[in-house]
């Protein structure tokens, strides 16, 4: 392949690690971001590419991981929005006032293309957005709630903030695709990460009881995140779209009302400072 430089967040494990093995192999100019010190920093040594160390649940690191980028990277062909977790069984705010899940899993993500936005305009850039089935149950969606006080559970918590993702894809296409930017939205599938080993709580024995043989290897979770960054968007793929398996999967009917999609970047914007 030609030679790309292609962003990773959330690649010191699981998908995201897999993703940037992959795609350092196949000769493109791999950047990871982590939370841990210590991870992103042997996985980056491993690649040989190039880290920065970002804790999403701190809004303020995001801000300074976007300014280095930019200061680092002239052009940045593909941005792999891939960050996040499964949060705990208690609604925990983050310093910044919002539900830890909704900001880790898609308020930081739509913070740093924001910041980004300048260089990924000019670069023609992918913007690929990891979001998850569990979208599909997420229950009634309020995009003015981004603290979940309407009620909380773990899961409810985690599927709403992947609808948020796809929601964000699809307005992040309806307003920038005629800039450039071509997006999409994925399923990795069921993988066999750590999610539940960090977080614990009631998922803790599907990702490291004996369930976790039968899950996908993160390397098959990669796949489709792989393609999206390596393939051509408007031939190989539509952009705007949500993936699973490489194929156009129908979202939650909430990810498909317009005016939601618009109002959840026109709050976004408002709970990141962007002007």
């Amino acid at each position: 392949m030609t030679e790309k430089t292609i962003i990773i967040t959330g690649a010191s494990d699981g998908i995201g690690r897999a993703a940037a093995t992959n795609l350092k192999a196949s000769g493109a100019n791999v950047v990871i971001t982590g939370r841990s010190m210590e991870k992103t920093k042997a996985v980056a040594e491993e690649l040989k590419v190039p880290y920065y160390i970002s804790d999403f649940s701190k809004l303020d690191e995001v801000r300074k991981l976007g300014s280095e980028l930019i200061k680092d990277y002239s052009t940045i062909d593909v941005l792999a929005n891939n960050a996040g977790g499964i949060m705990g069984s208690d609604r925990i705010l983050t310093q910044d006032g919002y539900d830890r899940a909704i900001q880790v899993n898609h308020l930081a993500g739509f913070l740093l293309t924001n910041i980004l936005m300048d260089t990924l305009c000019a670069s023609k850039a992918t913007v690929i957005n990891t979001s998850s089935a569990a979208q599909q149950f997420s229950g009634e969606i309020d995009v003015n709630d981004l603290k979940l006080e309407k009620g909380y559970s773990r899961m409810g918590a985690y599927g709403k903030s992947k609808l948020m993702n796809v929601l964000f894809t699809k307005e992040l296409h309806r307003r920038y695709n005629p800039e450039g930017i071509s997006t999409a939205a994925f399923h990795p599938g069921v993988v066999r990460t750590n999610f539940g080993e960090e977080f614990g709580g009631s998922t803790k024995f599907l990702y490291s009881g004996p369930m976790k043989y039968v899950l996908r290897t993160p390397e098959k979770g990669a796949d489709t995140l792989v393609w999206l960054a390596t393939s051509i968007p408007g031939k190989d793929w539509a952009s705007g779209e949500y993936y699973s398996n490489r194929k156009i999967k129908r979202p939650n009917r909430q990810a498909e009302d317009t005016q939601n999609a618009k109002n959840l970047w026109e709050i976004s914007l408002k709970a990141t400072g962007i002007a």
